[in-house]
């Protein structure tokens, strides 16, 4: 049987910034994200299963990803917790915002690396994460390949 990629699209909205950098987004400052997420399978050949034909049920891999990425992410601020903005994350906090404190800078790279892992643990044996491409504006993205972190 062949393996087939199938991709699911996400959106969420999130702020960041980036400390120690020389340019605007050492501000605090927000993106509409968009993140496309490919794995790679075999589709189930057992005719009696209710998910045959399918590499994952795309209302699975939603789950997924929403729990993992989406509903953690979207409309929450990060920032790297080992700068000076953990006190501006705790104030922001204190007053009820959705602040995430992440171990690395928050850009997309990092983003887009962090959320492979994340993918990765909770998907069926069967199935492998094959990339990610996180878009954070129009014309800016970056990817994650799975053949590329081997």
């Amino acid at each position: 049987m062949s393996h087939i990629r199938i991709t699911k699209q996400f959106s969420f909205e999130t702020g960041h910034a980036l400390y120690g950098y020389d340019g605007k987004c050492k501000n605090v400052h927000g993106h509409s994200y968009k993140l496309s997420v490919t794995v790679i399978g075999t589709p189930i050949g057992d005719t009696s299963h209710v998910k045959f034909g399918m590499v994952i049920d795309f209302g699975d891999l939603k789950k997924i990803v929403k729990e993992e990425i989406v509903d953690v992410y979207d409309h929450a601020t990060v920032f790297n917790k080992n700068t000076p903005h953990v006190d501006l994350a705790k104030e922001l906090s204190n007053r009820g915002h959705n602040v995430l404190l992440v171990d690395y800078q928050p850009t997309s790279e990092m983003m887009v690396t962090d959320f492979a892992e994340k993918i990765k643990t909770r998907l069926p044996e069967h199935i492998s994460l094959h990339s990610l491409k996180l878009q954070e504006t129009e014309t800016s993205f970056a990817e994650w390949y799975a053949s590329d972190n081997m």
